[in-house]
């Protein structure tokens, strides 16, 4: 048998990976803080899939994820990191605690958990991480300025950490760093008519299973950083390469973000979204 583990895969983005996983016939640890939920999940997917608590913040909590797994399957050969958490507003509206959490989960968690997987991955010779940042990791968003800069950490530990292994002669485990677009996941879903949160709907909102579906194919073919679509990656490194320019398209960008909301809004309330997957 060969292991898979998923942060945050409760529900969302982490319960639909850990579905790709399964069905490539990877045992799938499921991990969340939502002991209950993930317990649900894992049974939902039946089959070798099994569930746990991890909350990501605990560096020696990951560490012990990673051994339970290699000790069930024999070996760990996928670990994504997909727990995150997103605030909106203004930075200086964020509290201590808002601040604290998007920072821990986010920036700490992904570090936390790439290092813990790293450990049995580098014994072994091999191993794949996909760590789920967001476009958010590529460029900064207006009003998500804290949720961003987490990202931004997310993404350069990442890379910087696939250059350390390749620097030292490690070819056998990749790192690959996912960046879509907002995702209709929970985190989402009560954020409709919240105006602060009309960055995460500029460009395409995605659906979670093509998302997923996108993890598996980086697992056949690991790619330092892919964004989702791939259009919107390159409209975001133009941003990030042009901040001057991007401070003036602030507004329209807000303006269409609030404009995709409302769409949103309305296909919701008319039945027709999200749209139906066969």
């Amino acid at each position: 048998m060969s292991g898979a583990v998923v942060t945050g895969a409760a529900r969302g983005l982490g319960f639909e990976i850990a579905k790709v996983l399964a069905a490539r016939g990877l045992t799938v640890h499921l991990t969340d803080v939502d002991a209950d939920g993930v317990a649900a999940a894992a049974a939902q997917i039946g089959g070798s899939a099994y569930a746990s608590t991890l909350d990501v913040r605990d560096f020696e909590a990951c560490r012990a994820v990673a051994t339970a797994t290699v000790q069930r399957t024999g070996e760990l050969v996928v670990w994504v990191n997909n727990a995150g958490v997103l605030f909106t507003g203004n930075a200086w509206d964020h509290d201590d605690a808002a601040r604290r959490l998007m920072m821990d989960v986010n920036a700490t968690g992904t570090i936390n958990g790439t290092l813990a997987a790293l450990e049995p991955m580098r014994a072994a010779g091999r191993g794949h991480l996909v760590n789920v940042v967001s476009m958010a990791g590529i460029v900064a968003a207006p009003l998500e300025a804290v949720y961003g800069a987490s990202k931004h950490a997310a993404i350069g530990f990442s890379l910087g950490t696939l250059n350390d292994l390749r620097l030292s002669g490690e070819k056998g485990i990749d790192i690959s760093c996912l960046c879509p677009d907002g995702i209709w996941t929970p985190m989402l879903h009560d954020r409709i008519e919240d105006p602060d949160a009309a960055s995460s709907f500029v460009g395409t909102l995605l659906l979670p299973e093509q998302v997923a579906a996108r993890v598996g194919t980086l697992i056949d073919r690991p790619r330092p950083v892919t964004t989702m679509p791939a259009y919107r990656g390159a409209v975001a490194r133009f941003g990030d390469l042009f901040p001057r320019v991007m401070l003036r398209l602030v507004p329209r960008v807000h303006a269409d973000g609030r404009r995709k909301q409302r769409k949103i809004a309305r296909k919701i309330a008319k039945g027709t979204w999200p749209p139906k997957r066969s």
